[in-house]
């Protein structure tokens, strides 16, 4: 495992007392950040389609109960787009 060092201002190296941890963000490249940064918008952006989908949505037109899909729009990235595909059923046409 490669441990990550600081230097201390003697010059020495230092363990920086994060082993195993994720980096920060200073330490990823602008295009990793520009990445992270689109898909927590896609994220974001379907659940608020999904929530807002769900309050407004009567139950009549839900696959499933309104109060077991809640805490599946919290199950990232998954949940809100398992909403979106399979709980909404369709209008029904009328006939003309």
């Amino acid at each position: 495992m490669k441990e990550r060092f600081e230097h201390a201002p003697t010059g020495e190296p230092r363990k920086s007392g994060r082993p195993g941890r994720s980096r920060r963000w200073a330490d990823l490249t602008p295009r990793q950040q520009a990445v992270l940064l689109t898909l927590a918008s896609v994220e974001l952006s379907l659940t608020a389609t999904a929530a807002v989908d769900l309050f407004l949505r009567p139950q009549t037109r839900l696959r499933g109960h309104k109060s077991l899909w809640w805490p599946a729009l919290v199950v990232q990235p998954f949940g809100p787009i398992v909403y979106l595909a399979l709980a909404r059923r369709p209008r029904e046409s009328s006939p003309s």
